[in-house]
């Protein structure tokens, strides 16, 4: 029989339920992302730009002659926020699913702004430690906003991309921070020729860096007012004034710039089309024919989803996986933290005189004696580096390996970057620079992937949308505890260890308690969770042994 040229349509390939084509996934929600992390930025920017000068702050309020103990009292300061984050961060999750995200996260904002000015005037430790406590009972963002990403995004295919987005934020605020805290710092000093001895600034030696984080503060609070959308289910539909006069603003500015014979409807906001979030509508687009009917709402379920997430009270929210992930966050937020907090102070601690004796390969004392405009070199470089490690390499290496599997690679990597660390001491001077900016490469890798990969596990692990903030809740909670807990006692054991000859001890002991989260991310199993539970009702599963219609003929 002779060949006739087949003209049916070419069939397609075959696509598993939880791998829907490219062309059926909802638009990517670019655009309330970029402004939630224009809002976000101002909080790593206040958080960071203390630890250049933290030390030389605690020294300066003569609390103690010793000089081993200041890495102890600038650990209570670096601690107070952390513990009190700790207190609030259940609470603020669950308000935020009474009132909506959006004024919890500018509740946070404003009590950011507020705890970084009384920080910058503190002039004893009772102060600073005030300050620093008020600005984490009034600021449980770190939860919500977990829980915002969560809710706009709603397949994993975008996932890896949209969950790396506030780490790089927390990156960029990582270079910005210490580089403002360490060249605004003491400005009477740095900068005779404009702060002058006896000014304001000569009696508040660290307020100048503050005021600059407060005004960093004031810039996201209004973006925030006037731009960001509410994700909660049933509270984004109500009217929002803010956001109101920021389209009347938007349209202003569209209309001056607007060319001759162009509608300022076809001008695109924020320079993006206007689309639509997944699952995510407006109160004037809403439309009560949509498949998200007035009757589920006259039915009880909530508006903006579908009944199968409100119809599964019974699912159990904590399971085995959950916990397991919260226990490993906390593990990681302990012992990132206590690398974050002390660093600084390994690298200001003076070379020890006289030099106590040294025996291999544990009992030796050193440190560096750099400068805060050094220390804050070194800082705004790991702010760089993660930055671009986040954007290029997360989304890249989590498509390949899967947050599960990178997880689990991550925590086989980090008990050897604690055992390294102090021996950067007996680098030569020549290299020593060198030497700090790889290990800090090295660290920023490893929490640069660590974090995001934590943070979809989490996420994917919940049951439906609506026990999304009580468990972001808890593993907020969790990290702040951890947060709280490490600059605490790894100041105690850094002083401890150079009393004693060991500056290597509270490296090493930080080494082990990775070893235990290590242990325990290895038994974490792929969580199975809402996303999941999805696709059987956008897909339905086809009866085992049956074929493909497609692939039969």
């Amino acid at each position: 029989m002779r060949w006739m040229p087949f003209r049916s349509r070419p069939r397609a390939p075959r696509q598993d339920a939880a791998e829907p084509p490219a062309k059926d996934l909802p638009p990517y929600p670019a655009r309330q992302l970029l402004i939630l992390a224009l809002c976000r930025i101002s909080e790593p920017i206040a958080f960071m730009s203390i630890f250049p000068y933290i030390y030389y702050m605690v020294k300066d309020f003569n609390i103690t002659d010793d000089k081993t103990k200041i890495a102890w009292y600038a650990g209570m300061v670096t601690s107070a926020f952390t513990l009190a984050e700790f207190s609030t961060s259940l609470f603020w999750g669950r308000l935020s699913d009474k009132i909506g995200r959006k004024p919890v996260l500018l509740m946070g904002l404003g009590g950011t702004g507020l705890s970084v000015l009384i920080f910058g005037f503190a002039q004893n430790l009772k102060v600073a430690l005030f300050a620093r406590a008020l600005g984490g009972f009034l600021n449980g963002n770190m939860a919500v906003l977990q829980t915002t990403v969560a809710e706009l995004v709603t397949v994993k295919q975008h996932q890896p991309r949209a969950y790396a987005v506030m780490p790089m934020v927390w990156c960029v605020g990582s270079i910005v921070g210490p580089i403002i805290g360490g060249a605004l710092a003491k400005p009477v000093d740095s900068m005779p020729s404009i702060f002058v001895p006896g000014s304001l600034f000569d009696k508040l030696p660290y307020l100048l860096p503050n005021l600059f984080s407060a005004g960093c503060v004031f810039v996201g609070l209004t973006i925030g007012i006037f731009f960001l959308e509410e994700t909660h289910a049933e509270k984004k539909l109500r009217r929002d004034p803010g956001v109101e006069v920021g389209r009347y603003l938007l349209s202003l500015i569209s209309r001056a710039r607007e060319p001759k014979g162009k509608a300022p409807e076809e001008q695109p906001l924020l320079g993006e089309s206007d689309e639509a979030l997944p699952g995510y509508r407006s109160a004037d687009a809403f439309d009560p024919q949509s498949t998200l009917d007035r009757r589920d709402v006259e039915d009880g379920g909530e508006v903006g989803l579908p009944k199968t997430e409100t119809e599964k009270p019974s699912l159990k929210t904590f399971n085995r996986t959950t916990v397991l992930i919260i226990v490993t966050f906390g593990i990681l937020a302990f012992h990132t933290m206590v690398f974050d907090s002390l660093l600084p102070v390994f690298l200001s601690t003076a070379r020890p005189e006289p030099r106590p004796p040294t025996h291999l390969p544990f009992q030796f004392a050193d440190g560096f004696g750099y400068d805060t405009k050094t220390i804050g070199f070194i800082l705004s470089v790991q702010g760089v580096y993660s930055m671009t490690s986040t954007y290029f390499l997360f989304p890249r290496v989590a498509e390949r390996l899967g947050a599960l599997g990178l997880f689990k690679l991550i925590s086989i990597s980090y008990p050897l970057l604690y055992i390294a660390t102090p021996y950067l001491v007996f680098l030569p001077d020549t290299l020593r620079m060198a030497g700090i900016c790889g290990i800090v490469v090295w660290k920023c890798t490893l929490s640069t992937l660590a974090y995001p990969s934590n943070t979809i596990l989490l996420s994917n692990s919940a049951p439906t949308t609506l026990s999304l903030g009580t468990i972001n809740g808890v593993a907020a909670s969790t990290a702040s505890l951890s947060r709280a807990a490490g600059p605490a006692i790894s100041g105690w054991l850094y002083a401890k260890g150079l009393e004693n000859g060991y500056s290597g001890l509270v490296w090493w002991s930080t080494a082990i308690v990775t070893l235990a989260g290590l242990w325990l991310s290895l038994n974490i199993q792929e969580p199975r969770g809402r996303l999941d539970e999805k696709e059987p009702s956008e897909s339905p599963a086809r009866p085992s042994g049956s074929r493909d219609v497609a692939g039969s003929s």
